[in-house]
């Protein structure tokens, strides 16, 4: 049944950008997306859930991530969107937004500051360039995150998510030997945490 929402959600999405297409197509649309859509039920399911992580690559090393207790935390959900805080230790101004497009799915990482005001750096991230896997989402950096910091051009984020086993973070700079990759054991729940900091405010 929610798979069948979402079908009807993501194809009027692509109605709504591109303007209602033929049957047939529609069917395609929907064929085409199905990895997709399974990924994002699975993402839905853990709305309101969260898990603690660790850093299991880190090139160059980041002794504050290391060292620090990191919590994800999903802690907004809707049919349009998820948004997951991302917490290191006491700081909470990491929220991770994912969306769906017309043509498939969107990653944008939200910085803010504690009294909610944001980050300099805040927004970038990128969108797929295929279905992936039922597993996997890749997200490329976009050309709004290469004028924003032209040394994040060459990022590639993956989201891994393996129902009740494993949701991974992972990062990699095409052509570098830049590599970031956090894993969350889905089998030991934890407390939520305060929410992120300014996640009244709009993403």
């Amino acid at each position: 049944m929610l798979r069948t929402i979402m079908t009807i959600t993501l194809l009027a999405l692509l109605a709504s950008c591109a303007g209602e297409p033929p049957q047939g197509r529609q069917e395609n649309a929907a064929e085409e997306l199905d990895p997709q859509l399974v990924f994002w039920d699975e993402l839905q399911g853990l709305c309101g859930r969260a898990f603690q992580g660790v850093v299991v690559a880190s090139e160059p090393p980041d002794p504050s991530l290391a060292e620090a207790r990191l919590v994800v935390h999903a802690h907004y959900c809707d049919v349009a969107e998820v948004r997951m805080g991302f917490h290191v230790g006491d700081d909470r101004s990491r929220t991770w937004v994912i969306t769906p497009t017309a043509v498939g799915l969107r990653l944008r990482h939200r910085h803010r500051h504690e009294d909610g005001s944001e980050d300099e750096l805040t927004g970038y991230g990128g969108e797929t360039y295929g279905v992936g896997t039922e597993t996997a989402q890749e997200f490329p950096a976009d050309a709004a995150t290469a004028a924003m910091a032209p040394e994040a051009a060459g990022n590639v984020w993956t989201l891994e998510l393996h129902p009740d086993s494993l949701l991974a973070y992972d990062l990699r700079r095409e052509g570098s030997d830049r590599r970031f990759r956090a894993e969350f054991d889905l089998t030991r729940e934890v407390e939520p945490p305060p929410p992120p900091w300014g996640a009244s405010r709009s993403p």
